[in-house]
């Protein structure tokens, strides 16, 4: 070998939603450019039972609007109100989290400690907890923006009742993917600790144990709080269409 350094091939570019592409940044493996259509994936994601009920939603009769609740009213303001209080209270209570695992991390070197390292399981519940939230808030909103395009025509409500069939078909397959994330958050975050450790090794048997030097804690912060971000965004699409679709009327 030479005295140069070897060079690393770079990864070709993902397409796709940005949520895809940071998570692809952020994994030590190497991922695939897929080349299958939409319709070659769903076609794996949907079983005949779910495609029969996506084909009744889409020419079968539709429920009366007489039998229907009268449904809470929501508009663009209110979605993007809720949108915004799910990504502050993320980043928020993600910062908070930083402040309290540093203070932790260096109260354990003070005390000579045996282990004074950020340990990533508080992360973790952080981003499970977030997901539930935006879970929960996105099909609040989802369902009732269809209540309301029910309300508007046929071919609303058409479109209302193709969106609660496809939402119950790809929700599933949705949040099985979506549950890997944790994990791969966890993977960077090994990755980048192992890093910080590399170039600080511990000190003598007989020194006190010290707190790791925590720039490498900033960094991920910004990348977990990208991917929620991102995730956010990518939650949110369903939504966007339904409030699309009722500006059209």
């Amino acid at each position: 070998m030479t005295g140069r350094m070897a060079k690393v091939s770079p990864r070709a570019p993902l397409s796709g939603p940005a949520f895809i592409r940071l998570l692809a940044r952020l994994s030590d493996a190497h991922i695939a450019q897929s080349n299958h259509a939409l319709a070659d994936r769903l076609s794996q994601w949907i079983d005949w039972t779910r495609a029969v009920a996506v084909s009744k939603a889409l020419d079968g009769k539709l429920p009366d609007t007489d039998e229907l609740p009268e449904p809470r009213p929501l508009d663009a303001d209110a979605c993007t109100r809720v949108r915004t209080g799910l990504a502050t209270s993320s980043v928020a209570e993600l910062d908070a989290l930083v402040v309290r695992v540093r203070a932790e991390a260096r109260s354990a070197a003070l005390a000579d400690a045996a282990v004074a390292v950020p340990d990533y399981a508080p992360f973790r519940q952080h981003y499970l907890a977030m997901q539930r939230a935006m879970r929960t808030a996105t099909g609040d909103l989802r369902g009732r923006l269809r209540d309301l395009l029910a309300l508007v025509s046929a071919d609303m409500a058409r479109l209302a009742e193709v969106d609660a069939v496809m939402e119950l078909t790809l929700s599933p397959r949705e949040q099985s993917l979506l549950n890997t994330v944790p994990g791969l958050l966890g993977a960077h975050f090994e990755r980048l600790r192992t890093a910080a450790q590399a170039h600080n090794p511990p000190a003598d048997d007989d020194a006190a144990p010290r707190a790791l030097p925590d720039g490498w804690l900033d960094v991920f912060r910004k990348d977990m709080q990208s991917v929620l971000l991102a995730e956010l965004d990518i939650r949110f699409h369903p939504i966007e269409g339904l409030l699309a679709a009722l500006r059209t009327r």
